[in-house]
């Protein structure tokens, strides 16, 4: 299983970044870096949260690797998982799921909506 930092070097990696320049752009000290490699210590949470923002990532992924494509619905009488090939042997497209992410920040929105939030 891969900790928190070799999630973070393997994003590093696939943007095509130095480590150097990551720290710069985040404000993250080369020697913190250095200590989470080595297991001293975690990002905070704050600092956790701009990095899967600033690569595009769930902290549930981030933090514990879970799976990206995985969405739960809760509602009175269950929850409702989907996972990518749920739907038989077509796949979703890309925008299809991003279609999908959106309708579920708009229920979001609604639900703080009618409970006056």
């Amino acid at each position: 299983m891969q900790s928190i930092y070799e999630r973070i070097e393997s994003l590093i990696k696939m943007r095509g970044m130095t480590k150097k320049s990551f720290c710069e752009q985040l404000g993250i000290s080369t020697g913190n870096l250095g200590d989470w490699k080595r297991g001293k210590s975690t990002p905070g949470t704050h600092k956790l949260i701009e990095i899967a923002s600033f690569f595009d990532v769930s902290l549930d992924w981030l933090i514990l690797g879970k799976d990206q494509e995985r969405f739960h619905l809760k509602e009175n009488t269950g929850t409702y998982a989907w996972e990518e090939g749920d739907d038989g042997d077509v796949p979703l497209s890309e925008k299809e799921k991003e279609f999908i992410r959106e309708y579920i920040e708009f229920t979001r929105y609604r639900k703080k909506q009618s409970n006056g939030e």
